[in-house]
């Protein structure tokens, strides 16, 4: 052994050297190729096919031969691996290896700073900085040794470096973890052109939200294929964009809902993407298949939360457990699924734990095989570097592993990672294991028993009149030994030891001694019996589930199984239709297939459900005109004055708990807005609440699309300081509306025009929609004079308010609305809450909806919306209106203005069962809200809720039980962290750019507006 590790140190000396074509050497060049023979091993070629007492030929950092029987050539290093398992180095899909990436700027959205709206990149690159196509890894790559090392140890031989930062980032480069020469570790220096939602170290103001960000790469995507055709300017970044969209595409979208947002821009523009997931797949598994892309998935598992605090305990959610418990599930549930993953180290705290992790997943069902598949043949072929790593075969670069068992195995040790034929010890092979119970002597102290317990572990013990006890520090290089202890009961004290590992039996070590007195001797120690050892305490594994159920959402309140429709026949009830009809006493409501099938006495039930509803009132479902409900990522993108190519529909959030609550509220159907911090915000999205559906199964099907405008000082900004978004004036508001339909109106000029090459703007499409009837205005207003004024702008330009809302001087231009045919969605009794409401009364719904104004009470509140009956009741305290007018407020209204009272909004045979049970008058402050229909679907059900809250708090029990219990066994936790999520309104801005959402508010006082 000691002859082969003295050829391998000369070989090894110079295997590169030859490499090196256009590199001078300092000195003799030595042109020897580094030939090795590896025998006798169990060699795991790839997946599917492995060789027992197999052969591996290397030379000059490539695969010559992998089989049985080959004979071996003159010059090869035979190294011997009878016993040893040969494996392929593992190849990672997604790291930022070698990069260093530029800090992001930590900016809030408001304060004293000058405005950047164009990147400040010097040159012909994009106008915004977080579409920077141009960058190329292979630019700025350099090798990190460390890092590298570290990844070594793990395993791995290659990784795909990505540059993380920016909306359009560039390409990426695969790179092999040999450390020598950066112009020797390439492996392809373009292997994907990535992207993402984060618009990373950008100081471009825009986008602050999640939708910016979606509609900024859209707009990218039209811009590049603008580009192609036209001669009017160079722009280094289009130009990049439109060569890489040939290559693999990666985008970065942790999450399973950004997964589905990122496939359906991808879907739009013709690209199948390569996503990096978050590795909560197995939360909408079926959906995340339907997408078709491949994925890289993370195993870095959550950590158990310290809940033995109670208190501090109530900060967990029951979804933080539930992932807890069964993150470690999802690579086995993507496997069943069958799809196409690789597996990553990336988010790991340390690449140590990647493979107690791995062992873990495949306890929780992943197998052994899709395991190393996953880090080996999928990310080479997904990366298009499978013909040099991935498998061991002829022709690839020697890219391979040399343990001690199956890789997959607890006790498997990881010898040797080579790396392009070049050596990297992990553990060394050829060391013997010194633990034991040794009889110790040296001299000048005498007869010792010296017991060994690990690699740095040991004990001196001496029994007799002149016992002693005392731990030793035990170093060792190789064969080279030292030991060092002090035995407080000898006058000599201190004694160190050094010297070697020993062939000569039975003596195993021996050396030369040293002690505190100045006396030099010798020392030999002799083998007696292996040591007991204790029970070795690992740290318990990440959580594996055990049959844990799904709920959809995954969530509180979720459901095992989705409810479905059912034929219900209510009965004997007191029915508001909402129609001529008017308020039925003692009446039924028959739903069949998600519709209202009839309205009236005595009906049959036939096969349908019955449920006795007697003293009870139903009436049809609560639409709210004005909600923030279901939306993530921000829900103002005001960094521009006109920000109508930002669609809330791109960001709707299924798992909002707010859609449950607000089903128990009676609410069937909001509108989900865009707030109120530019003139021309972004486009509207009316939902139905489907609690537990995907976020494109809320979307309320065939309903007229809106878009979001506003007026006021949340516009202007004047308070934010100089240097700000234009406008900063109302005159300046104004003048905003004008230009940006003027501008619109030419761009549908130019597109009429045959033959014109006009670049596609998402911000226009949606203003010539208005402009054509096709999109409709929902407006944020206070002001009479501001209303008077947007009127005006209208009336010139050609287009159309659909609905002023909030609307508080209302009151003052009813009889101009009218005329216009414009619908008013009020609050109730707010008033006083800020200067431009200072003259709002109670009466003004009232008085709006006397002039034949279509008037409505809307929530803008995540709270409020849960009690709109309880709003429109209000309509009866101030001003008289009737009752059935007023639940009209909150039901038929809002349906007429959001032109959906074709289907919603009344008890109507044909319309959809959108229908809801109240214990009492539904304008009672009393009554509550007992079943809720959608579509024929009981999705809220008081009985069943109580049943659900039992439920989880049996299910929390368990979980918080299983966290105590993990970290009673030494596991490792991290601190309940309060998770309240942003109940957006109208002011709420964002700061997205960094993948991290700050919420403020831009002004003090009330938060409801």
């Amino acid at each position: 052994m000691k002859k082969i590790l003295l050829a391998l140190a000369l070989v090894f000396s110079t295997v590169f050297a030859f490499a090196q074509q256009t590199y001078p050497v300092n000195g003799s060049y030595d042109v020897r190729s580094g030939q090795y023979a590896f025998t006798n091993a169990t060699i795991v070629v790839n997946a599917n096919q492995t060789i027992s007492n197999g052969v591996l030929l290397i030379k000059n950092q490539v695969i010559q031969s992998v089989g049985t029987g080959t004979a071996i050539p003159k010059g090869y290093v035979v190294i011997d691996l009878k016993g040893k398992y040969i494996y392929p180095s593992l190849v990672d899909a997604f790291t930022s290896y070698g990069i260093t990436v530029e800090a992001a700027a930590q900016r809030g959205f408001g304060g004293q700073r000058q405005s950047i709206f164009t990147s400040q990149k010097k040159g012909a690159y994009n106008w915004n900085a977080a579409i920077r196509p141009e960058m190329e890894v292979k630019t700025i790559f350099s090798i990190d040794t460390k890092k590298a090392d570290d990844l070594r140890k793990a395993g791995f031989g290659s990784v795909n470096v990505i540059n993380r930062d920016g909306i359009a980032r560039g390409t990426s480069a695969a790179v092999t973890l040999n450390d020598e020469f950066e112009h020797k570790v390439m492996l392809k220096d373009q292997t994907a052109a990535n992207y993402s939602f984060s618009k990373g170290s950008s100081t471009n103001d825009y986008p602050t939200s999640l939708m910016g960000s979606i509609a900024l790469l859209r707009q990218t995507y039209l811009d590049a294929a603008w580009y192609k055709n036209q001669k009017e300017e160079y722009n280094i970044s289009l130009d990049e964009f439109n060569k890489q969209q040939n290559l693999p595409q990666i985008f970065e979208a942790d999450g399973w809902q950004n997964i589905l947002r990122a496939d359906k821009i991808g879907k739009e523009f013709g690209k199948q993407y390569i996503i990096k997931a978050g590795g909560d797949e197995y939360q909408r598994i079926d959906a995340v298949k339907a997408t078709g892309a491949s994925l890289i998935v993370p195993i870095a598992y959550p950590k158990a939360y310290d809940v033995e605090d109670p208190a501090e305990a109530r900060n967990v959610t029951l979804a933080q457990m539930k992932a807890w418990e069964m993150a470690s599930s999802n690579p086995g549930i993507l496997e069943k699924a069958g799809i196409n993953f690789a597996l990553t180290a990336f988010g790991l705290d340390n690449t140590r734990e990647f493979w107690a992790n791995i062992r873990t997943a495949i306890e929780s069902g992943l197998t052994e095989k899709q395991a190393l598949l996953s880090v080996t043949e999928v990310p080479a072929k997904l990366l298009g570097i499978s013909d040099k790593v991935g498998s061991i075969e002829k022709g690839k670069l020697a890219n391979f592993l040399i343990t001690s068992d199956n890789l997959f195995k607890s006790t498997n040790i990881i010898h040797e990672n080579w790396v392009q034929g070049k050596r990297y010890i992990v553990n060394k092979m050829d060391v013997s294991d010194l633990k034991g119970i040794y009889n110790l002597n040296v001299d000048g102290v005498g007869a010792l028993t010296l017991k060994i317990t690990g690699p740095a572990a040991a004990s001196i013990e001496r029994t007799g009149a002149d016992s002693v006890k005392t731990m030793a520090t035990l170093g060792r290089n190789g064969d080279w030994v030292t030991l060092s202890f002090n035995l407080k009961k000898n006058p000599k004290g201190d004694v160190r030891l050094t010297g070697y590992i020993s062939a000569e039996s039975p003596i195993a070590m021996k050396g030369e001694s040293a002690l505190s007195d100045g006396t030099e001797g010798k020392w030999t120690a002799t083998f007696k019996e292996a040591g007991k050892e204790a029970p070795k305490k690992e740290e318990p594994k990440p959580a594996i589930a055990a049959n844990a159920p799904l709920v959809y959402p995954f969530q509180s309140f979720g459901n095992e199984v989705l409810p479905k429709a059912e034929n219900v026949l209510l009965k004997n009830a007191t029915v508001w239709t909402n129609e001529k009809d008017g308020i039925l006493q003692n009446a039924d409501v028959l739903l069949e297939g998600g519709k209202i099938k009839a309205v009236g006495k005595n009906l049959a039930a036939g096969s349908a459900k019955v449920i006795d509803a007697t003293g009870k009132h139903v009436t049809p479902g609560v639409i709210d005109e004005h909600s923030h409900i279901a939306g993530t990522g921000g829900i103002n993108e005001g960094a521009q004055s006109v920000s109508s190519e930002v669609r809330i529909g791109d960001i709707i959030n299924s798992e909002d708990v707010n859609i449950y609550r607000q089903l128990a509220g009676g609410v069937t159907t909001s509108q989900i807005l865009h707030g109120s911090a530019n003139p021309i915000g972004g486009q509207s999205q009316l939902i139905k609440l489907r609690w537990g559906k995907l976020p494109e199964e809320l979307k309320f099907a065939g309903a007229d699309p809106f878009i979001k405008f506003a007026l006021g000082e949340n516009v202007k900004q004047s308070n934010f300081g100089s240097g700000q978004r234009f406008p900063v004036t109302r005159m300046g508001v104004e003048q905003t509306f004008v230009d940006a339909f003027t501008r619109a109106k030419d761009y549908e000029t130019a597109l009429k025009v045959k033959g014109n090459n006009v670049r596609r703007d998402l911000e226009l499409d949606a203003l010539v929609e208005i402009l054509n009837n096709k999109r409709f205005i929902t407006c944020h207003s206070y002001v009479q004079s501001e209303i008077n004024m947007l009127i005006h702008v209208a009336d010139s330009l050609g287009f159309k308010i659909n609905t002023f809302t909030h609307i508080l001087e209302g009151y003052k231009v009813a009889d101009k609305m009218k005329a216009h045919g414009i619908a008013a969605s009020t609050f109730s009794d707010w008033w006083a809450y800020k200067f431009e409401v200072a003259e709002a009364i109670p009466y003004n719904g009232k008085i709006m909806h006397n002039v034949g104004i279509t008037t409505a009470f809307n929530s803008d509140d995540a709270e409020m919306a849960r009690r709109l009956n309880q709003e429109a009741g209000k309509a009866v305290l101030y001003g008289g209106v009737s009752e059935e007018d007023a639940f009209k407020f909150v039901s038929l209204n809002p349906a007429k203005m959001l032109h959906i009272d074709n289907k919603v909004g009344s008890l109507k045979v044909g319309k959809d069962a959108d229908v809801v049970v109240w214990s009492d008058n539904p304008l009672s402050i009393y009554a509550k809200a007992e079943k809720t229909f959608v579509d024929g679907v009981l999705y809220w059900d008081i009985e069943k809720d109580a049943q659900k809250l039992k439920q989880q708090q049996a299910e929390r029990a368990r979980l918080v039980q299983k966290m105590l219990d993990s970290k009673n066994k030494g596991g490792r936790t991290q601190r309940p962290m309060g998770t309240t999520p942003t109940l957006y309104n109208c002011e709420t801005a964002s700061d997205f750019s960094n993948g991290f959402e700050a919420i403020q508010t831009e002004e003090g006082g009330h938060h409801h507006e």
